[in-house]
């Protein structure tokens, strides 16, 4: 999401709020809520023709799967991890359950896999992920 400024040769980055980026595990919650409500919940992948062989929209304008969306708003790229974007990711996946099982305690990979099964199932729209977020992030807020 970074943007830039173009002087002569030089490109310069815009300044970014230190308040742009969540800082909390709710906060990522709820930011990756906004982010699929304004972009759409995508299925099967992080994000539609992620190889950019059809489409030439930014990868972080394209609709996305929950673990995607947890990486974009704390990072600016749906394909970039943070340490906050997995422990979000962690906790939610323990929250989550698929065909009544919760996750493998693999290691991310399995906590991310089992956070995208529970995006992919057929009946998911975007706004029970959205709601499922918001959710997760007020339980977050009660717990802390």
């Amino acid at each position: 999401m970074a943007t830039s400024l173009q002087t002569s040769s030089r490109v310069l980055p815009l300044h970014q709020s230190p308040q742009a980026r969540p800082t909390n595990v709710p906060g990522v919650y709820r930011a990756a809520a906004r982010l699929l409500s304004q972009n759409g919940l995508h299925k099967g992948d992080f994000v539609p023709d992620f190889r950019d062989r059809e489409m030439d929209v930014p990868h972080y304008m394209r609709p996305m799967s929950i673990v995607a969306a947890l990486k974009c708003v704390t990072t600016g790229d749906p394909h970039r991890t943070s340490l906050l974007s997995d422990e979000a990711i962690a906790v939610l996946a323990l929250r989550l359950e698929v065909d009544g099982e919760g996750p493998l305690l693999g290691g991310i990979f399995d906590l991310e896999a089992h956070v995208d099964a529970w995006g992919d199932m057929e009946s998911r729209t975007t706004e029970s992920a959205v709601a499922m977020l918001e959710a997760a992030a007020d339980a977050e807020d009660v717990a802390a």
